[in-house]
């Protein structure tokens, strides 16, 4: 089959102006919330964008742990690709893909790194499996084998066979501040309705009509 006549119709739904919330945090609640009513399988998955000192980006999917007035957070090895590209450039971009429901939401912004604090008490909220592989990975380092990597991760589950599991030092998270939030709705023909909400000096949100 040629790539190139694989194609649908986008007809679940329509997105008109009236039926957006003022808060592009309260729209996104709603949307996420339905996402999550449909049983998708990862629906707080998201494509997380930055950009090296070359201005190459790179992408990769990572879990949203929190989205609120404030932002959107999630949890990192602070060695690791995405971490080190951000400590030189904060800026930042996610993506939601809900295919499902054919809808997107594209979020611009920065990120700020999480106080310790923050970041520990999520950590040590973590399945045990969990914390131990987060100790054992020196993400997005070269290893030699998954066996060497499992071997790694037995040390630490020896290591810390007895009480709690300390945060590690290489561990962080951030609060993605969002200048601008797109929401997408599949239309016929190929006429989506985007919606941009985008944010001004005094912290409200002024709301555009894309073309799609």
């Amino acid at each position: 089959m040629k790539l190139e006549d694989i194609r649908r119709e986008y007809n679940k739904d329509g997105l008109r102006r009236e039926m957006l919330k003022d808060s592009p945090f309260a729209q996104f609640d709603l949307w996420l919330q339905q996402a999550i009513d449909a049983k998708f399988s990862d629906p707080t998955a998201m494509v997380v964008a930055t950009v090296d000192e070359h201005g190459q980006p790179s992408q990769r999917i990572v879990l949203l742990k929190q989205a609120d007035e404030n932002g959107f957070v999630f949890f990192t090895n602070t060695g690791s690709r995405k971490a080190k590209e951000l400590k030189q450039n904060n800026k930042i971009c996610l993506h939601f893909p809900w295919h499902e429901i054919e809808r997107q939401v594209i979020v611009y912004g920065e990120a700020q790194p999480l106080p310790t604090s923050r970041v520990a008490k999520y950590f040590l909220s973590r399945p045990k499996e969990s914390q131990l592989a987060a100790w054992a990975s020196q993400q997005s380092r070269p290893v030699s084998s998954r066996n060497a990597l499992l071997q790694t991760f037995a040390g630490m589950k020896e290591k810390f066979a007895k009480g709690e599991i300390p945060l590690p030092d290489f561990w962080g998270g951030y609060c993605v501040v969002p200048s601008k939030i797109e929401f997408w709705q599949g239309g016929e023909h190929r006429l989506h309705d985007r919606f941009m909400y985008i944010r001004q000096a005094d912290n409200s949100w002024v709301i555009e009509r894309l073309n799609p």
